[in-house]
């Protein structure tokens, strides 16, 4: 097949996890013998070849992004595509409306809820004005022949459910290995990977590691990212020297090394502060976890689903209550405290990995739906 691939607004090559999803589908599609060309947001030279695919890169801002319907259409007429697989987002469209142009098939990608609950700005607004963002979005949905998420709740209760494929996201399992933690020594050390915003958890994951070394525990923690809440989280760091590191927001390349030298991996996801996760369940397909899980790392993370399916509790990592940092904190310390255990929970967190969250296994059903909708 010959595949044009939309993500108005990410930047590839970028340290976002829209910029690896974007980046891993469109290399593991090529590696499946497709010819995937990439549009992206970024300056570079375009177009050039990138990870066995073609990436093309625009400078249009992302809340701008209709505004390459124009060169997008081009684009495609160009190409001639079998298929366009476009990234949903509020103001994007522009591979959906080609492919509709063109006579295409087209499959639309959706990571977060397409409608948002009432209590956000941004659909209070569209309510006063008649709710225009919401009928396009639901016009996006109808014209595309499949759509992709990892929970079939982001899409308007509106549209067929047997258009809709749940698929979780992945992790590229020949990039990240427990071979690379061979040999580690030094006290244990928790990593937290992923952005700095409140529904992440950082702050929570710091305090908890906090209250483990103040109760005697010899720990390190790195922490891998940026966003809003770092600089709060670097304060509080500050009363323990020498236990916290902040690496910043690294590129794709470097994660792995970093996560080779940790013992375990912390996701303390919490949804109170974010009203989609509250309205549609927990939607996200986090990549932190899996790629937490391919480097053999056990992980802690809350006990929502579907975190809690892919990590059970005692055989991949540990559960605690949502928002619960007590709970949190025990959980940690019950599996650092069996160092024996937790590399068994790591190794069976691979296995699981391997076997269910892989890019390559995200890629191979991709591969799959798009042929039905060519057949």
């Amino acid at each position: 097949m010959r595949i044009l691939y939309i993500a108005a607004g990410i930047p590839v090559p970028g340290s976002l996890g829209g910029s690896t999803h974007a980046y891993e589908v469109a290399r593991g599609l090529a590696q499946l013998g497709h010819e995937v060309h990439l549009l992206a947001s970024g300056d570079g030279p375009s177009p050039r070849e990138l990870g066995g695919f073609t990436l093309h890169q625009r400078r249009t801002p992302k809340a701008l992004s209709l505004l390459d319907a124009g060169p997008v259409l081009r684009l495609a007429r160009d190409l001639r595509p079998d298929v366009i697989i476009e990234r949903y987002y509020n103001f994007a469209g522009a591979g959906v409306i080609a492919a509709r142009r063109l006579g295409v098939p087209s499959l639309l990608e959706v990571n977060a809820l397409i409608v948002d609950p009432p209590e956000v700005r941004k659909r209070r607004i569209d309510d006063a004005l008649g709710g225009p963002m919401r009928r396009y979005a639901e016009l996006q949905c109808r014209w595309a022949a499949r759509i992709v998420t990892p929970l079939h709740t982001t899409v308007p209760a509106s549209i067929p459910r047997e258009k809709i494929v749940e698929l979780p996201w992945g992790a590229d399992v020949e990039r990240f290995s427990p071979a690379r933690r061979a040999g580690r020594a030094g006290p244990p050390t928790v990593v937290f990977m992923g952005s700095f915003r409140a529904w992440h958890g950082v702050i929570g994951g710091v305090q908890a590691v906090m209250a483990l070394i103040e109760s005697g525990y010899d720990l390190r923690m790195t922490l891998i990212g940026d966003g809003p809440e770092r600089a709060v989280a670097e304060s509080l760091a500050t009363a323990h020297p020498g236990h916290f590191r902040f690496t910043g927001a690294i590129p794709y390349d470097q994660v792995p090394a970093e996560l080779a030298r940790a013992d375990l991996g912390i996701a303390p996801f919490t949804t109170a502060p974010h009203p989609a996760l509250r309205a549609a369940g927990f939607f996200w397909s986090p990549l932190k976890v899996y790629e937490y899980m391919a480097a053999g790392l056990p992980v802690v993370t809350a006990d929502i689903p579907p975190l809690s399916t892919v990590i059970r509790d005692g055989v991949e990592g540990a559960l605690y209550p949502e928002g619960d940092l007590v709970a949190l904190a025990e959980a940690i310390a019950r599996v650092l405290d069996d160092p024996a255990a937790a590399r068994a929970m790591g190794a069976r967190a691979r296995e699981r990995v391997v076997e269910g969250y892989s890019w390559q296994r995200h890629c191979q059903e991709l591969e799959r739906i798009l042929g039905e909708m060519l057949g």
